[in-house]
C-alpha cells in the first residue's frame, strides 16, 4: 500500500485494537447497528459490494452470511484487523476479499461495484481526505449504484449540541458533527443525498447517510 495519509486505527493507538470488538459491541448497540446496514443497503444476489474500512470484518463476514450471492470485498488500511477479519471469514466458512487499502486510495477500476457500504471510517478523517475517499468510492461506483454510509451525525438533544460544540476542535470529527457529510457527498459527486435513518448510541447518534452514482 502507497500512501502517505496519516492513518488512524480505530481506537487510537494500536495496542487497543484487540479491545476494539468487544467495546463496539457494549457502546454502539452493534447487532442493532449492523442489521440498520444490512437492511438500507440493500443487496441483491449477483451484485459486487465493497466494506471501506471493514475493520475487523464484522460486517462483511455477516453480509457473505446472509447474501451468499453477493460478491463480497472489504479494505482496511490495518494488517492487524485485517488479520482478525480474515480468521474470522475463515472461521464462519465465507469467502471474503480483503486488501489493504485507504479509503482515499481504493485498489479498484472505475465501474466495480454495485454497493459500497463504509461505517464507522469517515470521522477518523481529516476534511481533505474524507473529499477524496468520497470521490474514491464514488469513481469504484457502476453507474446507478448506491453508497451507505453510517457514521457520527448531528446531534439533536441540548447536551448533545453542547457536547459538538467542544468537540468541532478536532478536525475528524468535526464535519460529522456539523452535518456536513451530505454536501460532502453531494460535491463528490453523488445524486439523491440524503440522511436515511438514525439510530442513537451511547457514544452519541449514528446517521445513515445513501447517496447514489447517476445513469450514464
Amino acid at each position: 500500500m502507497n500512501t502517505t495519509a496519516r492513518y488512524i486505527h480505530a481506537l487510537g493507538p494500536a495496542a487497543l485494537t484487540r479491545f476494539y470488538d468487544p467495546m463496539i459491541r457494549r457502546l454502539m448497540r452493534e447487532d442493532t447497528f449492523r442489521d440498520g446496514l444490512m437492511e438500507h443497503a440493500r443487496l441483491a444476489p449477483g451484485q459486487r459490494a465493497l466494506d471501506v474500512g471493514c475493520g475487523t470484518g464484522t460486517l462483511a463476514v455477516l453480509v457473505k452470511q446472509r447474501h451468499a450471492g453477493v460478491e463480497v470485498h472489504a479494505v482496511d488500511g490495518d494488517p492487524e484487523v485485517l488479520a482478525i477479519a480474515r480468521d474470522k471469514a475463515t472461521r464462519a466458512g465465507v469467502d471474503v476479499r480483503f486488501e489493504r487499502a485507504l479509503a482515499s486510495q481504493l485498489p479498484y477500476e472505475d465501474g466495480t461495484f454495485d454497493r459500497v457500504v463504509s461505517s464507522l471510517v469517515f470521522h477518523h478523517l481529516v476534511t481533505d481526505d474524507k473529499r477524496r475517499a468520497a470521490r474514491e468510492i464514488f469513481r469504484v461506483l457502476r453507474p446507478g449504484g448506491a453508497l451507505l454510509l453510517a457514521d457520527f451525525g448531528p446531534p439533536r438533544s441540548s447536551p448533545g449540541r453542547a457536547l459538538a460544540r467542544a468537540l468541532r476542535a478536532f478536525e475528524e470529527i468535526a464535519d460529522n458533527l456539523a452535518g456536513r457529510l451530505p454536501a460532502l457527498l453531494s460535491d463528490a459527486g453523488f445524486s439523491d443525498v440524503a440522511e436515511i435513518d438514525r439510530l442513537g448510541t451511547l457514544m452519541g447518534p449514528i446517521a445513515y447517510l445513501q447517496g447514489r452514482k447517476p445513469e450514464a
